[in-house]
């Protein structure tokens, strides 16, 4: 009977001591001990088994590959020009009298836009004249004497030479009257003109701004890496971002030189005659300086880089296969495969960062 007492009271004992409160830090230290031990043998027995559950299925996106043309572009910014752009101004100082044209107007090569006063001018002009008709009329008698042996030879050279110096008198003040006046040395519209009536002009200070808005360029500067890649007759389009236009053109102009200041070179590109072109818009030339016409284009986003190279995963038969490529040129978010993949190949371009070689996945369209 002592004998079964003292057994109880040890259990009642051992219960007391099994009942009181445990470490947290104790606790959480066993059950991290626990969780790693657990992850250990699973890890192996996934190893055993042949990797991850098989009965996992990805969804990823794929798009076919194919041959296509690819195209790599030089970009550069640049502004329109006008190829003729020029100011038109008197060839002498005088006062304005008379304006002809008015801002946005057309003109032709040689219209007079504005008169200056030439009054005193044009007094000797008639003057001039009038001694001319004189002279001609002596010439003319003084030759009908000469011819019918009347007179001396003296007499005759005398009144010729007065008419011929009197003609050209007369030619001299006409050509000064006509720089009297501002003339248009071009075709164009008149972009400018501050011009008012009464006001003094002077020569190449007060003129008329003449802008020929059919016959545009675009010059650009191209650093002096793309010497070997930018060449004269390369195809270009040019994107006018504020017009929200775009046309495509030739490179009509690329310098040999280089610029020792800004290690550059200049390009032009001419432009053909369009009602959203105007001088001094920002224009962006993207120049074609490669182009493959059977090229594997793939979007850059599906390409996967590791040490031992690129990659991408395809889709094959719903497994996915880990295919090692070689990239060529990128351009716009495409990228040139020149080996790894062929056409038909079901490339994955969204998921490929989930799986792994050999995963189950299950495949939709990429419209993108």
């Amino acid at each position: 009977m002592k004998k079964l007492l003292y057994t109880t009271a040890a259990l009642i004992a051992l219960s007391a001591c099994n009942n009181k409160p445990k470490d947290p830090k104790a606790e959480l230290a066993s059950l991290k001990k626990q969780q790693s031990e657990i992850n250990a043998k699973i890890a192996a027995l996934e190893q055993k088994t042949g990797g991850q559950d098989s009965s996992k299925v990805t969804d990823v996106s794929v798009v076919e590959v194919k041959q296509g043309s690819f195209t790599n572009y030089v970009q550069l910014q640049g502004s329109i020009y006008a190829q003729d752009n020029v100011t038109a101004y008197p060839q002498s100082p005088g006062t304005i009298t008379k304006i002809n044209v008015k801002v946005g107007q057309h003109v032709s090569k040689g219209q007079i836009l504005a008169q200056l006063d030439d009054n005193v001018l044009r007094q000797n002009i008639a003057q001039a004249a009038t001694q001319v008709s004189l002279n001609s009329t002596l010439y003319q008698r003084q030759k009908n004497l000469w011819d019918q042996k009347i007179g001396t030879e003296v007499q005759f050279l005398q009144t010729k030479t007065q008419y011929e110096a009197s003609q050209k008198q007369l030619a001299a003040l006409k050509q000064q009257a006509a720089m009297y006046t501002i003339k248009a040395p071009i075709n164009g519209t008149v972009d400018q003109m501050d011009l008012k009536l009464g006001q003094v002009a002077q020569p190449g200070q007060t003129g008329i701004v003449i802008v020929n808005a059919d016959n545009l360029k675009v010059k650009a500067n191209a650093p002096e890496s793309y010497s070997g890649r930018i060449n004269q007759g390369d195809n270009v389009l040019v994107v006018l971002p504020d017009a929200a236009d775009s046309l495509t053109a030739k490179l009509s102009f690329a310098a040999k030189v280089i610029d020792p200041a800004s290690r550059s070179f200049a390009i032009e590109v001419k432009l053909p005659s369009r009602k959203t072109l105007r001088p001094n818009m920002t224009a962006v030339l993207k120049i074609a300086d490669y182009t493959n016409k059977n090229a594997i284009v793939v979007p850059y986003k599906a390409i996967q880089r590791s040490e031992q190279g690129d990659y991408v995963f395809v889709d094959n038969n719903g497994v996915a296969a880990k295919k090692v490529v070689k990239i060529g040129r990128t351009y716009g978010g495409s990228a040139e495969i020149l080996s790894g993949i062929a056409a038909g190949d079901k490339l994955i371009t969204e998921g490929a960062t989930e799986i792994e070689d050999g995963d189950r996945v299950k495949a939709v369209s990429d419209n993108n």
